[in-house]
Formats: structure tokens, sequence, C-alpha cells
């Protein structure tokens, strides 16, 4: 039987050679096969790709060769593959589901396996939980089925037409537009610089080669990494700077001069250009609203308020704003942790699209990301978010156990107008300022998220959330 094997808020990742081994990849594609099999009757099939870590290629193939031993039908990616893009082709295909070899932004020595559905969007709790337990309970559920073969696929093409047709590229080259891509040496290389070429579009690609070691720090498009990308802007001239983490699902920005915009502000900017920008709300019958999970930003309810948009609140995690995609309930919805996408897409964070439409944004716009930021500020009011980790201690655990059971009128001199348990313990001051706490799902430590109006407001609130969790 596999060791304890667990779904976190984003698949299943392990440290490669400990417990991210062969063995247990079979462990999970068995379960997954049960899972595929027991809810899709007849000759399924299943899509499986990898991204650019150490191994993920073989990890794949031998998920694939697994999968078609029990009778499914395998689609093999023919070249490293997003996680967007096996979403966008698990739907054009529909294909019972998919799986995506890739640890995301983690450190080279994971890997991991992502589920997608048959709708395109990652598997939901009580789907994960399911294959959990059938690792650890195997049932042959292919008995007498005749195995099924694997066939290499292309994921790509259709993918970036399907791009072509929500992002005004053409808006993007005549207005000469200079941009700089950083795929992290991740899966986005290959696609969205494919894409700003055959569009003709001006722009520099940097790490657009495989290195399993990610240059030696994690893929993730953060500020402290961006440092390359800002380097390649200054020696362009480029005025926008783009970067995608390892399976190009998330995204990071960097404004005219350099500097990075938080996810959260992009978030809200892409919201209010949207809405201006996109005829949907025009059409008959139809009215949207917007989704983020408990840590973002409530800039976006600004902005929704400003447009009479509902908000929809979700736990942490992409799967339950996909469901709201799914539902067609919304323009678009965001996770802080760089996390989106948009109404007549695919219900899965796609960094690839965020980076564009950022791109058509400041295009159309004509002004700096700053600028934009700023206009929107007077329109709707300032927001500044943030967020800290702390490492997972037996103390620190102990601490949270025990006070975010309790109520609160007031947080460290501060009145309380709500508290919110939607994942974690997240307290609303009456001045519009929050603090959440909450257990990573990803990573051993507990995160503190804070926003405020002002930068100085924000530092104290933080240091109220520090000698909250430690005074």
């Amino acid at each position: 039987m596999a060791s304890k094997i667990q779904f976190g808020t984003s698949g299943w990742r392990a440290i490669i050679a400990d417990q991210f081994t062969l063995e247990n990849v079979h462990h999970v594609v068995d379960s997954v096969a049960r899972y595929v099999l027991e809810n899709n009757p007849g000759q399924p099939t299943l899509l499986v790709g990898y991204d650019t870590r150490f191994l993920s290629e073989t990890f794949a193939a031998a998920a694939a060769e697994r999968a078609a031993s029990h009778g499914i039908q395998c689609f093999l990616a023919n070249g490293s593959v997003p996680t967007p893009a096996l979403s966008y082709e698990i739907r054009r295909r529909k294909a019972a589901g998919g799986i995506n070899f890739t640890a995301s932004h983690k450190l080279a020595e994971y890997n991991g396996i992502k589920f997608s559905t048959a709708n395109g969007a990652p598997a939901l709790p009580e789907v994960t939980r399911q294959i959990e337990a059938g690792i650890q309970d195997p049932v042959t559920t292919s008995a007498g089925r005749k195995p099924a073969r694997v066939e290499p696929a292309d994921f790509q093409s259709h993918y970036l037409t399907g791009l072509a047709e929500i992002v005004d590229l053409d808006l993007i080259r005549r207005t000469h537009l200079g941009l700089v891509y950083d795929p992290l040496y991740g899966a986005g290389r290959g696609y969205l610089d494919a894409l700003l070429e055959r569009s003709g579009i001006k722009f520099t690609t940097i790490h657009g080669w495989r290195d399993v070691l990610f240059g030696g720090h994690p893929p993730e498009p953060s500020d402290e990494h961006m440092d390359p990308l800002r380097k390649a802007m200054r020696a362009t001239g480029a005025p926008l700077g783009l970067a995608t983490d390892g399976d190009a699902d998330r995204f990071g920005i960097c404004d005219q001069g350099g500097a990075f915009l938080s996810p959260n502000h992009i978030l809200a900017l892409l919201l209010d250009y949207l809405v201006e920008s996109r005829p949907w709300s025009s059409e008959p019958g139809w009215t949207g609203g917007v989704a983020r999970s408990v840590a973002t930003t409530h800039l976006i309810d600004a902005v929704a308020k400003h447009y009479g948009m509902p908000v929809y609140e979700t736990p942490v995690g992409f799967k339950y704003i996909g469901e709201l995609v799914e539902q067609d309930k919304i323009y678009l919805g965001g996770e802080e942790s760089a996390g989106m996408t948009i109404r007549h897409h695919v219900p899965e964070k796609d960094g690839i699209l965020a980076c564009l439409l950022t791109a058509e944004m400041v295009a159309s716009r004509r002004s700096s990301l700053k600028e934009q930021l700023a206009a929107l500020f007077k329109k709707v009011g300032p927001h500044y978010p943030g967020r800290w980790n702390v490492a997972l201690t037996d103390e620190v655990r102990q601490r949270f156990v025990e006070r975010s059971s309790q109520e609160y009128s007031s947080f460290q001199g501060r009145a309380v107008s709500r508290s919110d348990r939607t994942d974690g313990l997240k307290l609303i001051c009456e001045d519009g300022s929050w603090v959440l706490f909450r257990l990573s799902g990803t990573e051993p430590v507990y995160r503190i998220y804070c926003e405020a109006g002002s930068p100085p407001a924000l530092k104290d609130l933080a240091q109220a959330a520090r000698d909250f969790l430690f005074g």
C-alpha cells in the first residue's frame, strides 16, 4: 500500500525520489483511473501533460501507460504544457479529465500531480477525497477491459487560437508596446512567446529554455525573482514585463521602470478594464459578478460595487472559483496568489491569459499601470494588501487554535465589524481594513494576510497581527 498521499490546495506535491516516486505515481494513477471509470461509462479518455521539471516527461509517460492499462485511452502531450492549456484541451476533446505533472511554483526538488475533471477545472475536495481513499484501499475496476492506446497529442494550437479570440493582439501590435517575457524556465515557453511572435508583437524572451533547477530559485513570478526581468526591460526599453510560473497558471507583472505590481492590484485593474471594454453586460438575461478568495483584496469589492456587481467570496483554492465560472456567474475570478480567469474561458487559473490581458489594457489605456492604479484608487478608494508567512511550529499552531475559536469585537485596539471563518480566521474592522490568519494548503506555514487604506496603516496592521499571534 502507498504511503499516505494527500491532495492539498492544488494537487499532490512531494520531493522527487523521496515520496514522489514511480511507485507512488502508479498508486495515484490507479486511483484516478478508478474514479474515471466509475464516473464515465464507455470508452473514456484521459489527457496527460507535464512541465519542465526533472523527470516530468518520464513520470507522464509512465502515467499514461498505467492509465491505458486500465482501458482508458490516453493522449500524452508532445511537449511541456501549461496547466490552463491542458484544461482547455480537456474541454475541447470532451475528455474525462486530465493529469498534469507539475509542482507549479515550488522548488526544483518537488514534483506533483494536478488532476482536472471533465470540465477542465481543478478537482474539488469531494473528488480528491475519493482518489485519496482509492490509493489507501485499492479496488480493481478495470477487470475484463482491454488495454487502450497512448497517443501523442498537441495541446498548444487550439489553446493559442482560443486566446487570440479573447485578447486584442492586434491592438497590442498597433501600439508598438514593447514587452519582455520571462517564463522562468517553465511550461509557458513556447506558448505565450509563440503567440506574441505569430501576432507580430515586439517582445524579448529571457529564460526561454529548460533548466530543471529553475536558475536556483523557485519558478514563482514574485517580486524577489523579477530582477532579471527588470534588467531586460532596462536593456530593451520595454515598458512592461510579463512572467509566468512553472506551469504558467500564475502571473507576475512589472510596470514601466521595473516596479512590481501586486497580483491583487492587477486583478482589480483587469476587472475595471474588462467591464469597460467587453460587451458581456449587454447580453440579454445575464448579469455577472466577480469571485475572489477570502485572502484576496477588497479593492475588487470596491470595483464591483462601483459597477453594481455581486461579489462571491470563496475559500482559498481556485477550484472553488472554477465552479462559479462553470455556473456562468462571473466576469472574472481571482486569487491574491496570482491566479485569474474570465468568463468564456477555462475554469482554471491562467497566467498566460492574465499577462496578455494586462498588455492589452496598457496598450488600450496608453498609460502605465502605476497611473492606472492611481486613477482606480481615486475612483473607488485606496487598498494596500500584504501577505507574510510564519513557520508552522507546535507553539504557533496551539496559539492559533486557541485564538481562532474565540469571538472578537475588537482586534488589537481596532473595532471589528464582523468575523469570517470561510477559510481560517478573518477579522474585518470598521474602517474597512482586515486581517486573515490561515494554514497554508501547500507549505508548512501559517499565512497572515492584511489590507489597509495606506502603506503606514498596513505596516501597523501587520505588526498588530504578529503581536496577536506571538504576543
